[in-house]
């Protein structure tokens, strides 16, 4: 019998609400329809406002969380629409929501992501679960990263050791073993679409490098890189995590202003690049046994970027395609798992990856 459940992921690049219905009555999920809508551009500049400044109005929270909301309602009903499949039909939304703050290692720790579950729930009439990320923290975790437990889930294998490689926003990690119950190492490596979507916006107006085109246009420059890598987080041992709290325009510019007479494409090869070599560092470090590296997210169309993870790293390095998952959609059926986990009452993270104290069940449930 069928298990319906919807994924719905916002990420760090805030460009769209990613929704995916999935059937998980087996152990490999079956993806039954996708779609994506666009943040649009005055919801999105509130949303960077709401991450960015250190004073913020509530009036301006409560809009955003509203019309994030609004929009992961619309979303579900235009996914829906696309196939046979009724509300009645589906067991819960996971919804992940977006992401304004996360701080783990503050006093007090805290992560917070928007998107009033309250709403999703009344306008779909689908029991969502959301705010999944706080639990791992009360539990003494980072909050960050979740997706370890379904990389373990999906792409497990007992005949290699794989790596898998999220490229969004951040990019994040999970080191497999073939033993099944091996703890997990999980963690975010650092930028990895988030400052070159950035420097494209500014230089080129357009919302990313396509293909890594304008990149394959520039010179890296080896000081700039350098100055790049010299931050303390690329050199912390996880568990750890991190957001546009730390890598974000800010970052970027004070780091150009020491090299102020770079031309802008060698700048986006040089971002491109601070992204292949921290993904690799990570893998050398924490996974040097990996023999498959699998990449998933929106990373994986960037050439540029793929075709130096080739050559950096001595083993093959693949999209979570060419394994039966849309690189695309892996961090939205991620949290409809989640959801499937909460639902049934199991835990959704991984404290070897999150630094928490054990293993608990994630996030609040808003009944339909």
């Amino acid at each position: 019998m069928a298990k319906y459940f919807i994924g719905l992921m916002s990420g760090t690049s805030m460009d769209a609400v990613d929704a995916v219905l999935v059937d998980l009555s087996s152990l490999r999920p079956h993806i039954i329809s996708t779609t994506s809508t666009s943040i649009p551009y005055d919801l999105k500049e509130r949303l960077l406002k709401l991450n960015l400044e250190q004073f913020i109005e509530l009036s301006e929270l409560a809009k955003a969380d509203y019309q994030i909301a609004k929009l992961s309602a619309d979303t579900v009903y235009h996914l829906i629409k696309k196939t046979t499949i009724t509300i009645k039909d589906i067991i819960a939304i996971g919804s992940h929501g977006q992401t304004i703050y996360h701080q783990p290692k503050a006093d007090p720790p805290s992560s917070i992501q928007i998107g009033d579950p309250n709403l999703i729930a009344e306008q779909t009439q689908i029991t969502t679960v959301a705010d999944f990320r706080r639990r791992d923290i009360a539990c003494g975790g980072e909050g960050a990263p979740l997706v370890p437990a379904f990389h373990r889930h999906f792409f497990h294998s007992k005949k290699e050791i794989r790596t898998i490689v999220n490229i969004g926003g951040m990019a994040n990690i999970t080191a497999l073993s073939t033993n099944l119950n091996a703890p997990i190492k999980g963690f975010d490596t650092g930028p990895g679409n988030v400052l070159m979507d950035y420097w494209c916006q500014q230089q080129q107006n357009k919302s990313y490098d396509e293909n890594g085109d304008w990149a394959s246009s520039g010179q890296i420059n080896h000081n700039l890189l350098e100055s790049f890598l010299n931050d303390p987080y690329f050199t912390t041992p996880p568990p750890k995590s991190t957001g546009r709290e730390l890598f974000n325009e800010n970052w970027l510019n004070k780091k150009i202003k020491t090299n102020p007479l770079l031309a802008p494409e060698d700048i986006q090869a040089t971002l491109c690049e601070l992204t292949a070599q921290s993904i690799t560092h990570a893998i050398e470090h924490y996974a040097p046994e990996t023999q498959q590296t699998i990449i998933c997210g929106g990373g994986v169309h960037n050439k540029v970027l793929m075709e130096r993870l080739h050559t950096l790293n001595p083993h093959p390095v693949s999209s979570s395609e060419d394994f039966g998952i849309h690189p695309d959609w892996v961090e939205a059926v991620a949290f409809a798992w989640l959801a499937q986990q909460t639902i049934h009452r199991q835990p959704g993270n991984l404290p070897s990856s999150t630094g928490a104290s054990h293993p608990a069940i994630l996030g609040g449930v808003y009944y339909a």
